[in-house]
Order: C-alpha cells, then structure tokens, then sequence
C-alpha cells in the first residue's frame, strides 16, 4: 500500500464520533432533547443523519413530522409509546431492542411510557437535511386504535 493510499483512508475513512462530542445545536421538538452524531459536517455523510433522543419520564413530544425524511428510531432503554395519525389516533409500544419506522410526512408524537425511566433512544434519517416541522393539531384523539405491526413475515396473533 502506498503512502498516498494510506493518507486518503486515514482522512477519509472511519469516523468515530465520542459521545461527549454530540452537538445540541438541532431543531428540536417540545418535550425532547435531539443531539446530532453523524452529519456531514461532522462526519463526512451524504445520504445520512444520526443522533441521539432523550425524553423524561412521563414526558411527551409536541406532534410534528420530518418532511421527506424515512426516520428509524432504535430504542436503547426505556419503554416508547408512538402515537400517529391526523389526530394521533393510533398507537403502539416499543421497548429496548426495537426499531420503529416512521415514513416520510406522517404526524407522530413520542411519548415516554414510564413513569421513572428516562426514554434514550437512537435515530437515523435518510437525509441530512435538519426537517422538523411541529404541529398544532386542532383535535388529538383522547383514545387511539392499539396497531401491532402485521407484514407478511409477521401475521396477526390470534387468541
């Protein structure tokens, strides 16, 4: 390998981006506090945005939606309650381990669902673009339709 070679991946390889060197400076949403990892300004990335969420116990998020944006949301510890919908109207649960996948425009809305733990959870986007649009809904559906992910791999729990 040649030295140039070597110098080329050392500048323009792994990125390791410490924990304590997360930045803070993202758009946020009420009730959540979003800290950015991998960014291209960061990072290098060009197709890709990760960072870090964290909600309080028993908090919630104000309801919003991230444009043309695909978001996985990987939950490290904690119990997650999703809600989504025009009105929020539907609902499910998610624990640590979990993925949840939240397409392009639909409203949502991250809620804590322990009365003791914080919520930490890990998100990607599929862009770089910082798109947080928070919502004013005018009527929120007090009780929403529990919906447990079916897809052809995974059909409906019977009994």
């Amino acid at each position: 390998m040649d030295d140039r070679s070597q110098a080329r991946w050392r500048l323009d390889g792994v990125r390791v981006v410490h924990s304590n060197e997360l930045d803070i400076n993202t758009p946020q949403t009420e009730g959540m506090s979003r800290a950015a990892a991998i960014t291209h300004a960061r990072a290098g990335a060009e197709k890709l945005w990760a960072g870090t969420v964290v909600i309080h116990p028993m908090a919630k998020t104000g309801a919003h939606h991230h444009g043309p944006v695909e978001s996985v949301i990987y939950v490290v510890n904690g119990r997650a309650r999703m809600r989504w919908g025009d009105g929020l109207e539907f609902v499910a649960d998610a624990g640590p381990g979990d993925f949840i996948y939240v397409p392009p425009y639909v409203p949502h809305q991250e809620i804590n669902a322990s009365d003791d733990e914080p919520l930490s959870c890990v998100i990607v986007r599929s862009g770089q673009e910082a798109v947080v649009v928070n919502l004013d809904l005018p009527s929120v559906e007090p009780n929403p339709q529990p919906v447990e992910w079916v897809d052809d791999l995974h059909p409906p729990r019977r009994g």
